[in-house]
């Protein structure tokens, strides 16, 4: 039996991925699973999002990219921003598709161009106004100019407030994206468009354009207030390793933070912060054992949490639920991310650990 392990439930995957699918017809699906997935595993994802209705995947880097490749994973794949030194030639002799956002990056995927010997295919990225990748409106006409000799598959851009319905900021990012098309228009290119991820995709339809870029919607996790059908995919578990009695006034964990009431039942659980149990959470969580919500009492230690059973009766190697899809009662990772002030992407991402398995239902 593992200490503890992350399940994660690719039909549930599939289910999302058909859903966002489905809401935006006319529009390819790039389904994203940078960073391994966002800590569900990016090959797996990747095989369930295409099987699902995804035509095409999103990395971050290069190496991510050639990762999926390596495990055979034939499906167009874009990478969008990689180091200085990174080896685009390899990326480009497997068929990834770069984003390009500076004449300096041209220059580099020119270079590692001719050396893969490889025609490179460029999604040009324009900075609507996140102000972190992409190219500056007033250089984008010479970066145009300079890509327009190779295959330009597509423009695009990503938003910063679209998990805020309403905020101005889209439109003003949605009006700068259409300038800069028409930008593209006039050098004689007739790219693809994709702006849109999650957020965008389930509450902007007028931005679908080409193509949508879900992220953490197809992980079931939904960054806007609506009620459309994800289901969290991902699941976290151990199990108890010992339980005893103490009696009242006995405390519990470093620093001796809570201390027993009553005479009571302690259930000792082998995941800690090293296992992906945030120590932000010490007296403040909850756990699912046998079927109830249960306090987590004293510090989240390294290695290890406590759980006061009352005077219930819990035996050794009982499942303990530190979050799930909620179905049950119980934590989601939305809660955790609540009550520690983050966002669940964090929490999911997180969960890629040495001492956690992964497994897949």
């Amino acid at each position: 039996m593992a200490r503890s392990e992350v399940v994660v439930d690719l039909g549930a995957l599939r289910h999302n991925v058909a859903l966002l699918a489905g809401l935006a017809p006319a529009s390819e699906t790039m389904a994203v699973v940078k960073a391994d997935g966002y800590g569900h595993g990016a090959v797996e994802v990747a095989r369930a999002a295409l099987e699902a209705g995804a035509t095409w995947l999103g990395s971050c880097s290069t190496q991510e990219a050639l990762a999926l490749r390596v495990a055979g994973i034939q499906a167009p794949i874009l990478a969008w921003l990689d180091a200085p030194d990174e080896d685009l030639a390899a990326g480009l002799a497997a068929d990834v598709d770069m984003s390009v956002a500076s004449l300096s990056d041209l220059r580099r995927v020119e270079t590692a161009a001719e050396e893969a010997d490889a025609r490179p295919r460029l999604h040009l990225k324009i900075d609507t106004g996140l102000s972190r990748n992409g190219c500056q409106p007033h250089d984008w006409p010479e970066l145009v100019e300079a890509a327009k000799k190779h295959e330009v598959v597509a423009i695009w851009s990503h938003l910063a407030s679209a998990d805020e319905i309403g905020d101005p900021s889209i439109d003003l990012q949605a009006k700068r994206f259409d300038d800069a098309y028409e930008v593209a228009r006039s050098f004689g290119l007739s790219p693809k468009r994709h702006i849109a991820n999650s957020a965008a995709l389930l509450t902007r339809p007028d931005l679908h354009f080409d193509m949508v870029r879900p992220g953490i919607a197809i992980y079931g996790l939904n960054p806007v207030p609506t009620d459309h059908d994800l289901r969290p995919v991902m699941s976290y578990r151990s199990h108890v390793a010992l339980t005893k009695r103490i009696p009242a006034g006995e405390s519990v964990s470093y620093g001796m933070t809570w201390t027993a009431q009553k005479d009571t039942t302690l259930a000792l659980v082998p995941a800690g912060y090293a296992d992906g149990v945030p120590r932000a959470l010490s007296g403040r969580m909850e756990v699912l054992l046998d079927g109830k919500r249960r306090p987590v009492v004293g510090r989240v230690c390294m290695d290890q949490i406590v759980v006061d059973c009352g005077n219930d009766e819990v035996r050794e190697g009982a499942e303990v639920v530190l979050f799930g899809d909620g179905r049950r009662g119980e934590p989601t990772a939305t809660e955790w991310a609540e009550l520690t002030g983050t966002i669940d992407y964090e929490i999911v991402c997180g969960m890629y650990r040495p001492r956690v398995r992964r497994i897949y239902t």
